[in-house]
């Protein structure tokens, strides 16, 4: 069966109701916050059935496209749609957001389905006034079919674990991040009544 054959006979209007659903239910499980990023990657390949970096489809891309668009208007977070290997795994943002990250570099280059992925061809295409960037430090991300959005991912990361499994043919990941919890055994990770320090305990300083 041809990539083309594969594409017409999934559900594209359900892909894109599945991608809503789990990116409403990362963004819920993560308490991600308006101005927060999400980093989203994509093998429109696996979705399809197909093996990673294969049979890119424009059709599968706009539809998850469109329901990430709609979900971060709800939430209100900056979505980085994530390249293929060929690009370093750099990011397709909006260039709005470098002025809320000023440490992000942007780099010159045009995703195109052979380097870059459909998805973050089509991204670099629809999002208003889109820009690339090589890292990114993430609140949360969604990675549909296994595209390894690890390295764009704040420390630390808490894996959530979405109700829809698949999208289309591909496996579904999802992770938030939290800040570390530094300090050892003496450690308060909570504000406690009354002030530890109105009384009694061994003091460092």
């Amino acid at each position: 069966m041809s990539s083309k054959q594969k594409e017409e006979g999934l559900n594209l209007a359900r892909i894109g109701k599945d991608v809503e659903q789990v990116l409403r239910e990362l963004v819920q499980a993560g308490g991600i916050r308006p101005g927060q990023i999400v980093v989203i990657g994509t093998s429109t390949s696996e979705v399809i059935g197909r093996r990673i970096g294969t049979s890119g489809t424009g059709a599968v891309a706009e539809h998850i496209f469109r329901a990430v668009d709609t979900v971060r208007r709800e939430a209100g977070f900056y979505p980085a749609f994530q390249c293929c290997e060929h690009l370093n795994r750099a990011l397709v943002v909006e260039r709005e957001m470098l002025r809320s990250y000023p440490q992000l570099e942007e780099v010159s280059v045009v995703p195109v389905g052979k380097a870059g992925g459909s998805m973050a061809a089509y991204a670099y295409r629809h999002l208003q006034d889109a820009c690339v960037v090589e890292t990114i430090a993430a609140h949360a991300g969604l990675d549909i079919g296994d595209t390894l959005i690890g390295m764009h991912l704040r420390r630390v990361a808490v894996p959530a674990r979405p109700s829809v499994r698949t999208i289309g043919h591909a496996h579904v990941n999802m992770a938030y991040t939290r800040p570390k919890l530094i300090g050892g055994v003496r450690a308060v990770y909570e504000l406690e009544q009354p002030d530890p320090e109105d009384g009694g305990g061994t003091f460092c300083d």
